[in-house]
């Protein structure tokens, strides 16, 4: 473990920078798609209850929009036990996080204590060629800051580098969202829903270690300075790794 991870100012307030998809349309259904609504709003709980500060940001800026499936007022009744994610979204002061965020750049790694990517179905058409991003998670991750990513968030890792060259995954263990995950995802709605799938793109990579839990299963994996989520339930999991290797 890198000794700089717990070094820290104790009069300062550990600080976050929670980064969630811009809006996007899906290439292969033709929905609009965005964030995930417990991939933000879980973590965010679980790192101000340990008294954090939480900046959410996107990378683009701008106004975030969740994917539908995840609203807990859907019609489609999908996510209606998330009461957290509820809240955060009735409340005027939590909502206006989301209302109008600051892009990436200009970010400065040395501000922040770890770096959190929140998932949903945007970044599969977002995050997965946004070189920025890309750099960004590099940059925290090669100074030693805790580097975290859930669900397809994680599809960065299959193509981001560190300076050497090298994948930043290579001889790392981590997880993402599954193929079995897929497969229900595409049953449930009657069509194929990404246009590629994280698994299968990490096994096909040479020297690094993906790994999956059981499907829909709060699951996340700690490497180091790498912390990744399996999907949807996962948030809270990949936020108490933090805050594990963070401390309060």
């Amino acid at each position: 473990m890198s000794g700089n991870l717990n070094v820290t100012n104790p009069a300062r307030k550990k600080k976050i920078l929670l980064i969630a998809a811009n809006p996007a349309v899906s290439p292969t259904t033709g929905w609009p798609v965005g964030f995930w609504w417990s991939e933000l709003t879980h973590p965010w709980w679980a790192f101000t209850e340990a008294g954090y500060d939480v900046e959410i940001r996107s990378p683009a800026g701008g106004a975030l929009v969740a994917d539908g499936f995840s609203d807990p007022e859907d019609a489609s009744g999908y996510s209606a036990a998330d009461v957290l994610s509820l809240g955060f979204k009735r409340s005027p002061a939590h909502a206006a996080l989301l209302a109008d965020t600051v892009g990436i750049q200009g970010v400065r790694v040395e501000d922040y204590d770890a770096v959190f990517l929140s998932g949903g179905q945007s970044p599969m058409v977002t995050f997965i060629d946004d070189a920025p991003l890309h750099q960004l998670v590099v940059d925290f991750f090669e100074a030693g800051k805790i580097t975290a990513l859930v669900c397809h968030a994680t599809c960065v890792l299959l193509r981001a580098r560190l300076r050497s060259g090298a994948l930043l995954v290579k001889g790392r263990t981590w997880t993402g969202f599954a193929d079995a995950e897929e497969d229900y995802a595409d049953a449930y709605v009657g069509q194929r829903i990404q246009p590629f799938r994280i698994e299968t793109e990490a096994r096909a990579l040479e020297d690094t270690n993906f790994v999956v839990d059981q499907m829909f299963r709060p699951f996340a994996v700690r490497d180091g300075h790498l912390i990744t989520g399996q999907q949807q339930f996962s948030g809270a999991e990949a936020a108490r790794l933090v805050i594990e290797a963070l401390g309060r």
